[in-house]
């Protein structure tokens, strides 16, 4: 059940709960508990997928590194068996520099990439947990509004 669910069955209680002169009603505290209980294991899951998308933010920079880490050294390796002779060492070096710096250019890009792909998952779960908030918001509210006006003591 979502939580808009829940949250109609809460109108439905209220809307069902014993009425007594004055505005007071009696509700079902063990059935709201229920449900407010089933609203609270609702939550967590938004949360636990944005820790998911922090965990795979994470998981897609170790990686960009571990490769990049890998390319560089290979670049290295490379290069230290090339150097043979002046000529060859030259160009070994001039090669090694190209790879790295490609290979350095590549690690940014993918952690560029690997930034803007959690950037956007993260704006779309915060937009999804805004909505709700709001939603959760909007039924306090319309619930605020249904609730009849307690008289103050003396009136």
């Amino acid at each position: 059940m979502n939580i808009e669910e829940l949250l109609d069955e809460i109108d439905e209680l209220l809307d069902n709960s014993m009425r007594f002169p004055g505005g007071k009603q009696i509700v079902p505290a063990e059935k709201l508990r229920v449900i407010l209980d089933d609203i609270r294991l609702n939550f967590p899951q938004e949360i636990k997928q944005a820790k998911g998308i922090v965990a795979e933010k994470n998981d897609i920079i170790a990686t960009a590194k571990r490769e990049s880490e890998s390319i560089v050294k290979a670049a290295e390796e490379k290069a230290r068996a090339m150097v043979a002779q002046e000529e060859i060492t030259r160009l070994a070096q001039a090669k090694a520099s190209e790879i790295i710096s490609a290979a350095q250019v590549k690690a940014r890009d993918m952690r560029h990439a690997a930034q803007e792909f959690v950037d956007d998952l993260m704006k779309r779960t915060d937009e999804g947990l805004t909505q709700n908030l709001a939603e959760v918001r909007k039924t306090r509210a319309s619930l605020h509004q249904q609730r009849p006006a307690v008289p103050m003591q003396g009136e």
